[in-house]
């Protein structure tokens, strides 16, 4: 039985990509079950296999769940997209109004019965950058006009963006610029993308002022505050300073899975600081690894958009895969005293529930499209670049279903 041949036949699309998540997930077993041990004797009774079972199992599903997204087709989610944008409005609404106040941020909702919390966030980005990805595919060849782009892009990146910034400024942001980036790969006119970034800063200074009345609701001290510290204070706060300690002590090598010691002292070093856990552990070359598992990722997916039509299916995976890049090299900027604290977990590595799960639901999409983009290089011959074998294959899909 050729075992290979199967598995070949049953992970379609870009071989890469599977490589680099498979890696990142396997390396995260060992990044979270060093990494939460700390976390397990003040809430766990020293239980560390606690954690590291649950995000064992988080991964599982998380894999499940993208691997019966790559087997659909991308065409699936365009349809699916403006429905998915009119689910995330009202979610994002309850969640700013009504949601779980956990560290004084309202991000979450719990679910009924089961007791889970969920972040609305990672949701809302799967529907903005789907749908950013639709509108922008479907009037590529005639945005011309001001309504051509303001009520069907604009408006909705606005509204999404505007809705996350007051519990998730960072967050809002990564949105905000993934949607510039889709834009730019589409050729939108720069005239408006220049109107949405205006139109952005006005959004962000109303934000400003409600928080002077609504404190409780949008984080404006705690932004002040963070930007304030990292200006400053060179050397970080108290969790940046063990970072860099954390990120020394690994020196070239590390001081082996397992090893650390600042993540007795970090607040966080299963989340947010989880890269200086891997920096210490595994050293500078693991810290580098991972900089460039990230990178690879990039170019791969840069590649889709280079040999494919520019279809909904190319700018989606775009949109998807700069938002999981940008998130990480945010997370990674912070360990390193290069950006303010910002809370961004990184892709995969970090202890989570929905980001890694819909981290995969992203990944998903992405070899869904990649599969697709592939298999159109090699309908009748034709070059990957070609049109006519993007819609022979389409056709052929659609009749086949």
């Amino acid at each position: 039985m050729n075992t290979g041949g199967t598995i070949q036949a049953a992970l379609r699309g870009d071989k890469a990509i599977w490589a680099i998540v498979l890696v990142l997930s396997l390396f995260s077993v060992l990044v979270v079950y060093s990494a939460t041990g700390s976390l397990a004797w003040r809430i766990a009774g020293g239980d560390t296999e606690a954690f590291l079972f649950r995000h064992g199992f988080t991964l599982a599903f998380g894999w499940l769940l993208m691997y019966l997204g790559h087997r659909m087709h991308y065409l699936r989610y365009q349809q699916a997209a403006p429905w998915l944008i009119l689910l995330a409005v009202p979610l994002l609404v309850f969640t700013l109004f009504m949601g779980v106040d956990i560290n004084g941020a309202r991000r979450w909702i719990q679910l009924p019965l089961v007791g889970l919390t969920v972040q609305t966030s990672d949701f809302a980005k799967l529907a903005l950058v789907l749908y950013v990805a639709r509108e922008v595919t479907r009037k590529q060849e005639y945005i011309k006009e001001f309504n051509d782009a303001f009520l069907p892009i604009i408006v909705p990146v606005l509204i999404v963006c505007g809705l996350i910034a007051p519990s998730d400024l960072s967050t809002a942001l990564l949105l905000f610029f993934t949607c510039i980036g889709i834009m730019f790969v589409g050729r939108v006119d720069w005239k408006y993308i220049a109107l949405l970034f205006l139109l952005w800063i006005c959004v962000f200074a109303l934000l400003v002022l409600l928080g002077e009345f609504f404190p409780d609701v949008i984080r404006v001290d705690t932004w002040v505050s963070r930007v304030r510290e990292f200006v400053d204070n060179p050397d970080g706060d108290f969790q940046v300073v063990q970072s860099k300690i954390a990120i020394a002590n690994g020196g070239w090598l590390g001081l082996g899975p397992g090893n650390s010691i600042q993540r007795n002292y970090l607040p966080t070093p299963y989340a947010d600081f989880v890269y200086a856990i891997i920096c210490e552990e595994y050293g500078v070359i693991g810290g580098l690894i991972t900089v460039g598992l990230f990178v690879l990722l990039f170019f791969r997916i840069t590649r889709l958009v280079t040999i494919g039509t520019k279809s909904f299916g190319v700018m989606a995976a775009a949109g998807l895969g700069m938002l999981i890049v940008f998130q990480a090299f945010a997370n990674i900027a912070v360990a390193v005293h290069l950006v303010p604290v910002t809370g961004q977990n990184l892709p995969l590595l970090s202890l989570g529930g929905t980001s890694v799960i819909f981290t995969c639901i992203y990944f998903g999409v992405i070899l869904s499209v990649s599969k697709f983009v592939e298999e159109s290089a090699r309908v009748e011959g034709m070059v990957p670049n070609s049109k006519k074998a993007d819609e022979l294959l389409v056709a052929k899909t659609q009749a086949a279903s």
